[in-house]
This record gives C-alpha cells, structure tokens and sequence, in this order.
C-alpha cells in the first residue's frame, strides 16, 4: 500500500522569525493518523530568517539530523560542536541521556531553509554524541546515495536504529530504485522540485508512506531533491 500525504496537509505554524511546516505530530499541531512512521518521528521543514534561530534547549533519546537546503544552520551545543551547516552537509546529533544545543541563521540578509528530522533510536540512555559529512551533488545526481545508516556504511553518517535516510537529485530521465525488504516501511519526502514516485507526481512537500511495497522508484525529476527512507516497524 502506497499512501500520499500532500504537502498542503501538513501541520503549520509561522512564528514570524520561524515559518514550519510538519510532516508527523508536533508542539500545537496534532493528527492521530500521522505520529510516526516507523521510528521516523519529525520532519519539520523550517524556514528561520535572517539573524534569528533556535535558543539554546534540550533534547534526550532521539537520532536528529539536519539537513540543509538554503542557507547556513549555525550550530552549537553542550558536547563542545560548534558548525555551520551548509547545503550537501548532513548533521547528526544523537541526544542519549542529553544534551543541549542551539541552531541559528547568523546570515544578515538571507533565510536559512532546512529539513529538521528525528529517528526515534532503538535503545534509550545512550553517551550523546555528534556527527557531520559532506556528500556532494555529484554523488547524489541521478542516484539515490545512502547519508544515514545504522552502520555507517558507505561513508554514511551513524545512528542508533535500523534506519536508512538516501538523497537523491533527479533530472530528466534519470531515474532509481531502492528495494525494500519484506516487513519493512519506506517514506519519500519531496525536499523541492518534481518527481514521478511509483506513478505518484510528487512536488515539494509532497510525501508517500509505503507498507507491504518491495520496491520505491524514483523518476522524471524536475529539479528534485527527494529523501528516502527505509525503515523497521516499531
């Protein structure tokens, strides 16, 4: 079963300094039908303008990742990390037993957009710890490259669940696929631009669940920035 969830659907909040869209159930936006998905448990497209952002706060036993689309994500937390997150970078913070952190666009003109995800981890009270890695466009072109694993496989980044986020760029005819095994879950997210998914025209915003399907096909991008996920039930 394949399950559209239209951008426009999604849970909205703008704050003035903070314009949010959210895919799952968060802060004063609730959907009984969209709590997670898996262990996929946020993804909050944020648009923060310029020289604002996120004060210091705290977070405990989750996997977050960042990733940039426009713009610059300064970042500091309690671990002592201090980085600015750029487009192509991908961030991840597991939270374990807690830590603190701030995120923030020190840009004077431009608005910082970026993709905020957390991965519920498969065990809880872990040591916080912090990681970033770069994949350039080439390597994303046409292709869906894996930037998120439980192992770290393929010069991805680490987190604590049986988990797997891929990004992909698509132009044209180019096209992929990822196969899922049986009794797994997969999720697309339309980061911008347009794609065909399984017969699905998906633009911005856009995203598919998948339960029971072997296979997510990716094609007749225009301009597309997609994420994929595969992922355990929970």
């Amino acid at each position: 079963m394949i399950t559209l969830r239209p951008a426009h659907e999604r849970g909205h909040a703008n704050h003035g300094w903070l314009d949010s869209w959210h895919s799952f159930s968060f802060a004063n936006y609730h959907d009984d039908r969209h709590v997670h998905w898996g262990p996929l448990r946020v993804i909050n497209e944020d648009r923060v303008a310029a020289g604002q952002g996120f004060g210091q706060h705290g977070h405990r036993d989750m996997e977050i990742i960042s990733y940039v689309l426009d713009g610059a994500l300064g970042h500091k937390d309690s671990m002592g990390n201090s980085s600015s997150i750029v487009p192509g970078d991908v961030q991840r913070m597991s939270a374990g037993t807690g830590v603190q952190h701030s995120e923030y666009n020190y840009s004077e003109s431009g608005t910082t957009h970026f993709l905020q995800i957390w991965i519920i981890p498969d065990r809880q009270g872990v040591t916080p710890s912090y990681a970033e890695k770069r994949f350039a466009a080439e390597e994303k072109q046409g292709r869906l490259r894996l930037v998120v694993s439980p192992d770290g496989s393929d010069g991805s980044v680490s987190i604590h669940q049986d988990a797997r986020m891929y990004a992909g760029l698509f132009d044209g005819s180019e096209a992929a696929e990822l196969n899922l095994a049986e009794g797994r879950l997969g999720y697309v997210h339309m980061a911008r631009g347009e794609a065909t998914v399984n017969g699905h025209a998906l633009a911005a915003g856009d995203a598919l669940l998948y339960e029971g399907e072997p296979q997510i096909r990716v094609e007749q991008g225009r301009s597309a920035e997609v994420l994929v996920f595969d992922l355990p039930r929970i």
